[in-house]
Parts: C-alpha cells; sequence; structure tokens
C-alpha cells in the first residue's frame, strides 16, 4: 500500500476583475522596471533611479497584497472544508511580504 500524499492546501483566485486588475498592475510594473533598466544605461542619478524602484516595489507589493486578500475572501466565502489551512498558507504569505 503506498502512503498518501497530503495535500498541501491552496487556493486559485476566480474573480475575473481582480485578476484583471492585479495583472495591469504587475504589467506596470513590468514597465517600471524596464525604466530602472533604460535609467541607469542612461547614466541618471541616484536619487532618480531609487525613486522608481521604489514605484516598482510598491506596485508589486499592492498586487501581492492584493491577490491575498482576495484569495483570503473567496476562500472564506467558499466555505471550504480545508478552510482553516489555507487561511493559515495565505497568512503565511501576506506575512511573507512584510
Amino acid at each position: 500500500m503506498t502512503p498518501v500524499a497530503k495535500r498541501d492546501p491552496t487556493h486559485v483566485l476566480q474573480n475575473e476583475e481582480i485578476i484583471s486588475a492585479i495583472s495591469a498592475r504587475v504589467k506596470r510594473a513590468q514597465g517600471q522596471l524596464g525604466a530602472v533598466a533604460r535609467m541607469l544605461e542612461e547614466g541618471r542619478n541616484c536619487e532618480e533611479i531609487v525613486h522608481q524602484m521604489s514605484a516598482v516595489s510598491k506596485a508589486v507589493n499592492t498586487a501581492a497584497f492584493t491577490l491575498i486578500s482576495a484569495s483570503l475572501e473567496e476562500c472564506i466565502v467558499e466555505g471550504r472544508r480545508d478552510q482553516k489551512a489555507v487561511t493559515e498558507k495565505l497568512l503565511k504569505l501576506f506575512l511573507s511580504l512584510a
């Protein structure tokens, strides 16, 4: 008899509107990161580059926080059997951003 692998609790975001908003934010951050590379190549000053890097960081973190909070909301609304385990995993993800 082979041991049954314990399934890791996960959640896949279903809200298409939120997925679209997160995707747009990530694409914006991607553009900002490209701007950082160009600024470095152009020899722009440190303050301008760091300001742009800060914008990239904020955009990525906002996308991650939005993803986690929307996933938590869906998990709670779904009333999943493994809701507690999924919620704990999402909380760990949230704390990894802090």
